[in-house]
């Protein structure tokens, strides 16, 4: 919004020209949700607690985790209202790509949403049913594919890092990828978020890392450069993972140890399905497997408990997924927190190394 009634300006004021470039409207975009989150986070806090909205603490788990019980959640809410509000801010609203991941963002938030009001409101436990979750999220992943490929004419070449000529064409195949992409990494990042704080800074890292990658696949002298696939307009994506980035930030405030607020299912199945489409549109989908490791290994962990237990009656891990695994092993739960951001610092840095090593 921001950018059609100010960048006009330019010819009479020369400063309004930075709203040309996408750099500084997504570091605006940022300072705006980050803002936001922070001056509107405490209000937030005060009205879920006044309503009772407070987070469910299985009986199974970690004993810490206990004086936990009540503590105000469905803090996802606010992560997309500040998205929301500095999108319109701060993109190019014309750009249909920033729209196609506004819908998949909103539309997982409002799964989660619904399984957040089931189980925290409602009282619920078990909240919306995955044999209703899964066939909704696989369907706004196939509706986001098909409008894809169907008017927006984008690439469906697959590509893997390390290797510039391995990039199979899946025609229409690529449309279950996407499905398989955005609903992974939704579900992938709800399995994450376990402890105060842990779910955070590995998104905003992944977000980071995907701000530059869009920003070059958008940008065709850097795309031919790094010999990327261009995608025209796939930069303006910057903004909305600087606006994502901000929110947490803000959100993160609220949520390191000890949580004042938890993310819900609101935010964190949104949030995991904006980082699955935008891998998608930055034609490093293969590469979120790097970026987002932190996301792949609380899931490996959960997948290889379950299967490990229903052949051969034992566990692999104390308990899953395995953030909580260490806990059991006697880690405080600021120690495990701080190790795993490490690690998703480590890896957002390896896989900004792969645009030069082709």
């Amino acid at each position: 919004m921001l950018y059609y009634f100010l960048y006009p300006l330019r010819t009479e004021f020369i400063v309004f020209n930075l709203f040309k470039y996408i750099t500084f409207r997504t570091f605006g975009a940022l300072m705006t949700a980050m803002v936001l989150y922070l001056f509107l986070g405490k209000r937030f806090i005060n009205y879920l607690r006044k309503n009772q909205v407070g987070q469910f603490i299985r009986d199974e788990g970690p004993k810490t985790h206990f004086n936990k019980k009540g503590t105000p959640t469905m803090g996802g809410l606010l992560i997309l209202f500040c998205l929301g509000v500095s999108v319109l801010l701060w993109g190019n609203l014309e750009n249909a790509y920033l729209w196609l991941v506004m819908f998949v963002c909103f539309s997982y938030g409002g799964i989660g949403f619904y399984d957040d009001y089931k189980k925290q409101i409602k009282k619920i436990n078990l909240g919306l049913q995955a044999r209703i979750k899964f066939p909704l999220q696989l369907l706004i992943g196939a509706v986001a594919g098909v409008t894809l490929l169907s008017y927006l004419d984008f690439s469906t070449h697959l590509v893997f890092p390390f290797f510039k000529d391995l990039q199979p064409d899946l025609g229409w195949w690529y449309v279950p990828l996407i499905c398989l992409v955005v609903t992974g990494a939704s579900n992938a990042v709800n399995l994450t978020d376990g402890l105060d704080g842990l779910v955070a800074v590995p998104n905003i890292m992944a977000f980071s890392t995907y701000a530059v990658l869009v920003y070059v696949a958008g940008n065709a002298k850097l795309a031919t450069y790094l010999q990327v696939i261009f995608v025209p307009g796939a930069g303006e994506l910057a903004i909305f993972c600087g606006a994502l980035v901000g929110g947490i930030i803000g959100f993160l405030w609220y949520n390191s140890y000890p949580a004042e607020i938890f993310m819900g299912d609101t935010g964190s199945l949104a949030i995991g399905g904006a980082l699955g489409m935008v891998a998608i549109l930055a034609k490093a989908e293969i590469l979120l497997i790097l970026v987002g490791g932190i996301f792949v290994l609380e899931t490996v962990s959960v997948m290889t408990q379950v299967i490990s237990f229903k052949l051969t009656g034992k566990r692999i891990f104390r308990m899953a997924p395995i953030h909580h695994h260490f806990e059991l092993k006697g880690w405080p739960e600021p120690k495990v927190i701080v190790r795993f951001w490490i690690i998703s610092f480590i890896l957002s840095l390896l896989s900004l190394a792969t645009l030069k090593i082709r």
